[in-house]
């Protein structure tokens, strides 16, 4: 059931939101060859602390789990797609990882959730080609969140993007409402037909994450039960907003 968020609703999202791009930004900037893991968990976690704010991964349970998630941020390592977890045999950055910070932050009472892959030192063209048009999915997707449009557009901008770059779509990975909890309806595919899926309106807030790959599409669960990962072992890039369907146009709400 989807549950549109009110104006007043919507400003708290944006402020949170604005907080957790900030938490986003500085932890980035550790981001370095020689720091682990753990170590940018736990900036992150004091970060969220620091703002008024907690976060919203640690100790979350999503459907299916066998136990909650146990770090504030999802850190995922090259052919590592998303839920990364941290903080259990932490890994240490090197020269030419791709790098993919991933959080949510509850603040006063409402979720948002953002996401960027970041590229450490120097890579080939081809792996700087995967994370640009990764991100310019999101942006191309960010302009489809206008009333009276449908998800599936959303999911055709990002679709077109991928399939413009020769890259290929993360199978069964979709974004997701939010506000209210940390998965909320509707499902936003990462590939689909304009006007199709459910209408975009007014009070709708929705997490857009295209992911792409640079081998195939299929993944699979390491043995942590929470970490997805490209099948193939060829590197994956994400990068996610929250964004408000307003009469006015999109809001994004994660960005400072």
């Amino acid at each position: 059931m989807i549950k549109l968020k009110s104006k007043e609703e919507i400003e708290i999202l944006r402020v949170g939101g604005q907080k957790l791009a900030k938490i986003l930004r500085e932890t980035a900037k550790y981001v370095k060859p020689g720091i682990s893991t753990f170590e940018l968990n736990e900036i992150a976690e004091k970060l969220m602390k620091e703002s008024g704010g907690t976060p919203s991964f640690l100790n979350y349970t999503p459907y299916g789990a066998h136990r909650p998630y146990p770090a504030s941020m999802c850190i995922s390592l090259n052919h590592e797609i998303v839920h990364g977890i941290p903080n259990e045999d932490p890994v240490e950055i090197k020269e030419g990882d791709l790098v993919t910070l991933d959080a949510g932050l509850i603040y006063e009472g409402l979720f948002t959730d953002s996401a960027i892959t970041i590229v450490v030192g120097e890579v080939s063209k081809e792996v700087r080609e995967l994370v640009n048009r990764t991100r310019e999915a999101l942006d191309s997707a960010i302009k489809q969140c206008v009333v009276g449009n449908r998800v599936g557009d959303i999911s055709a901008a990002i679709e077109k993007i991928a399939n413009k770059a020769g890259l290929s779509i993360v199978e069964n990975l979709t974004g997701h409402g939010v506000g209210y909890d940390v998965h909320e309806d509707p499902y936003v595919p990462n590939n689909g037909e304009s006007g199709t899926g459910e209408k975009l309106e007014e009070g709708l807030v929705i997490a857009i994450e295209p992911m792409f790959n640079l081998g195939k599409p299929q993944i699979k669960t390491a043995k942590d039960g929470y970490t997805y990962i490209t099948a193939d072992g060829s590197l994956s890039a994400q990068f996610e907003h929250t964004v408000a369907i307003t009469a006015s146009g999109p809001v994004v709400l994660t960005r400072e």
